[in-house]
């Protein structure tokens, strides 16, 4: 089944003049269990040849920030000392990521690159493929099941691809082999101006936005990830399934923004959870983590492969953009400007206290997530701006915006992947949600005060 996380995207040959197998790294950005960089290695030593790891830097990546950009170098500079150490160099350019790729492949042997399924990363695909002039193999490791072998369309919802799915993840459990080069490529003359494992220099040296600073409560890299995962594992599965709804108490393993950045692979994390499992253990518990993590992780990227416009008010089913028009012209409780709500300044302590964690931290619980967006529907003045300043402030603040899961959860807040509801004001039949609801289910006081303390 491994097998079918391997595509290849154009029918050149092997070069035969090549000096080194290129992976070009854009979406999996690990040392370890990374399918891509494991079928490079296995490419090269059939060559006798080394692995060069290309990495495009481009100061005007869609939609990041300072904050983005701090989080993937400090991911970057260990995955760059990593691969040193196994006798593979990381070669780092400034440029676009497609350019950068197309330039060191003129002397590759043969291209082997990561999966992403946005629509500018599946185009940057593409144009090395159509250009390289050699072989170019793609392998699938931002998903545990590849998008193609689950399913042919936009899924309906989470009822409708997870039977597809729990019937296939098993067959793409097994493990990862990180076969070990057996020529280095350090000595070749490949270099690149940019020493990834300095990321500070690197990162005051990229003319990127300043506006959204980074963050303390979360560190890169894929070390920092498994010590995450393992803390969770220890302390935080028992009773999972009940608690991870509590913003107050909040019991989750945080891994959003290293999944996003491709710093652990979601392999190996269902992996871990598995092998968690024991006959007295926290069955329902490893369950409940396994539907967070593969089926509605893998629902969002069924939903940005198949949907054109999945970044866009357009994506919402009719019934969603019926019942919405029908409701355009209701009464507000509240109205807020964009602004207003960027600096928390509604009448709502709980939405601004979600507001405030965003903005200082970079996340927000999920239930918080949730909340949120709905009042931004219920206060904008229509729905297709709400939808424009969801997505604005999300993937502005969050650091695992700009994401599959982004795109889909905002898309779930204004209908898709769910249900009509009973009608009601301004929300017609969209699912709505109420500061009575938090109080009823939470100490949500405990959740502001937190956040108020985060200085």
């Amino acid at each position: 089944m491994e097998d079918d996380r391997l595509q290849t995207l154009n029918n050149a040959e092997i070069a035969e003049d090549g000096r080194y197998v290129l992976y070009w790294m854009q979406q999996s950005q690990r040392a370890s269990f990374n399918p891509a960089l494991t079928d490079a290695v296995a490419r090269a030593n059939a060559l006798g040849q080394g692995v060069i790891v290309g990495f495009g830097l481009t100061d005007d990546y869609p939609e990041a920030n300072e904050r983005h950009y701090a989080f993937m170098l400090e991911g970057l500079a260990e995955v760059q000392a990593t691969l040193q150490d196994r006798g593979i160099k990381l070669v780092a350019r400034r440029g676009a990521p497609d350019d950068v790729a197309l330039d060191l492949s003129r002397q590759a042997s043969l291209v082997v690159c990561d999966r992403g399924h946005l629509r500018h990363q599946r185009r940057w695909r593409e144009r090395v493929a159509a250009q390289a002039g050699r072989t170019v193999v793609q392998v699938e490791g931002d998903v545990v099941v590849p998008v193609e072998r689950v399913s042919a369309k936009v899924e309906y919802a989470a009822r409708t691809i997870r039977p597809k799915l729990r019937k296939l993840w098993p067959d793409f459990l097994g493990p990862v082999e990180d076969p070990a080069p057996q020529v280095s490529s350090l000595p070749l003359d490949v270099t690149g101006e940019l020493d990834l494992r300095d990321a500070d220099a690197v990162l005051a040296s990229l003319k990127v936005d300043r506006s959204v600073g980074r963050v303390d409560r979360f560190r890169g890299g894929t070390s920092e990830a498994r010590r995450r995962l393992r803390a969770f594992l220890d302390d935080g599965l028992d009773g999972y399934a009940d608690a991870r709804g509590d913003p107050a108490n909040p019991q989750s393993t945080n891994l959003s923004p290293y999944l996003h950045f491709g710093q652990i692979s979601p392999v190996e994390v269902a992996r871990a959870a598995e092998a968690a499992r024991h006959p007295d253990g926290p069955q329902a518990d490893i369950d409940a983590f396994l539907e967070e993590l593969i089926v509605r992780r893998e629902l969002s990227h069924n939903f940005v492969f198949f949907h054109p416009d999945y970044d866009r008010y357009a994506n919402l089913p009719g019934w969603a953009q019926e019942t919405l028009a029908e409701h355009r012209d209701d009464g507000r409780p509240h109205r807020y400007t964009r602004a207003q709500m960027e600096n928390a300044e509604t009448k709502d302590r709980y939405w601004n206290a979600a507001m405030a964690e965003m903005v200082k931290t970079g996340y927000m619980h999920n239930y918080m997530r949730m909340y949120w967006g709905k009042k931004i529907l219920e206060w904008c003045n229509t729905p297709e701006y709400a939808y424009e300043t969801t997505l604005y402030l999300n993937n502005k603040y969050f650091l695992d915006g700009r994401d599959a899961n982004s795109f889909a959860n905002v898309a779930w807040l204004f209908g898709r992947h769910d249900r009509p509801w009973q009608e009601r004001p301004v929300f017609g039949k969209i699912r709505s949600m109420t500061a009575s609801g938090l109080e009823r289910k939470f100490d949500i006081d405990a959740y502001v005060d937190w956040v108020a303390g985060l200085g």
